[in-house]
C-alpha cells in the first residue's frame, strides 16, 4: 500500500513540474503521446473526412481527402449539384466557380503557396525542425475558461503579390489533455486581409488509434463562426489520381 501511494505521489509531482516547467518540447510530447504517437502518426497515409455544415438554412454536405503527398479535395453536394473546392492534384490548384458552376484553375501564387505546405501532413509540428519551421512557447492564456499553453508556429513564407510574407500561426494546447483547443493566423490576401482567422477544435474521438476533433468552427476573431460536423473519418482511404486532377486537363 504504502509502494502504491508513493508511486501516486511521485505522479503527481511529476505533473505538477511538467505543468510549472512546460517547454515546447514537453508540449508536443505529451501532444502526441496523447493522441496516438507519433509513429502512428506518420505512418498516416491520408484521410477522409464526412462532414456537413449549416448555411443558409441548409445542411450542406461535405467529403474532404487529404493525402500525405499533398493532394487534396473537398467535394460539395449543393441542391443536387456536385462541386469541387480547394483541390490539388500536386501539381496544379483549382475548384469550382460559384458563379458560372465551371472547374477553374488557380492563379500561380495560390498554388506556390500550396505546394509551399506539402510536406506538412498530417501535422506541421510532426518533425518541424526538418522542414525548417520554429515553434515558440508565448506562456498561457484562458480559452473560454480554459487555461491553455500558446504556442507559435513559424513556417516556410507565403508568397503575397510576389513577395515573401512571415507564415505565424498560433495554437492553443489545453493544460490538460495538451490536444489543439483553438487556432488563429492573420489573413494576409484577399477582402478579409488584416483579420484573424480562428479555428476552434473540441469533441476529440478515437479513430483507429488516432485522436481527432470531431466539432470545427472556422471564422474571424470577435466575428461570426461557422460550425462543422464531422461524421466520420476513414483513415487510409483508397482514391483515384483522377478525383484531385483538374477535368479535361489544363
Amino acid at each position: 500500500m504504502k509502494k502504491i501511494l508513493f508511486s501516486i505521489a511521485m505522479v503527481s509531482i511529476s505533473i505538477l513540474g511538467m505543468a510549472q516547467d512546460a517547454t515546447v518540447e514537453t508540449i508536443l510530447d505529451n501532444y502526441f503521446e496523447n493522441t496516438g504517437g507519433r509513429e502512428a502518426w506518420s505512418e498516416l497515409k491520408g484521410h477522409k473526412l464526412t462532414a456537413s455544415v449549416e448555411m443558409q438554412g441548409m445542411t450542406i454536405p461535405l467529403e474532404i481527402y487529404a493525402m500525405k503527398d499533398g493532394r487534396t479535395i473537398t467535394k460539395v453536394s449543393v441542391m443536387g449539384m456536385d462541386l469541387s473546392q480547394d483541390a490539388f492534384d500536386g501539381e496544379v490548384s483549382w475548384g469550382t466557380n460559384f458563379m458560372s458552376m465551371e472547374p477553374e484553375l488557380s492563379d500561380e501564387e495560390t498554388t506556390e503557396n500550396i505546394k509551399r505546405d506539402i510536406g506538412d501532413y498530417p501535422n506541421p509540428f510532426l518533425d518541424y525542425e526538418d522542414k525548417g519551421y520554429s515553434v515558440e512557447l508565448m506562456g498561457k492564456e484562458s480559452i473560454d475558461g480554459m487555461e491553455c499553453y500558446k504556442l507559435k508556429l513559424t513556417k516556410k513564407p507565403i508568397l503575397v503579390d510576389g513577395e515573401d510574407v512571415e507564415n505565424v500561426s498560433y495554437y492553443f494546447f489545453d493544460t490538460e489533455n495538451f490536444v489543439v483547443v483553438q487556432q488563429e493566423s492573420e489573413m494576409v490576401t484577399g477582402e478579409m486581409k488584416g483579420e484573424i482567422s480562428v479555428t476552434m477544435l473540441s469533441d476529440y474521438q478515437e479513430v483507429d488509434g488516432l485522436m481527432f476533433p470531431f466539432s470545427i468552427s472556422q471564422g474571424v476573431k470577435d466575428g461570426e463562426s461557422q460550425a462543422i460536423e464531422i461524421i466520420e473519418i476513414e483513415l487510409n482511404p483508397e482514391v483515384e489520381d483522377e478525383m484531385f486532377q483538374f477535368p479535361g486537363g489544363e
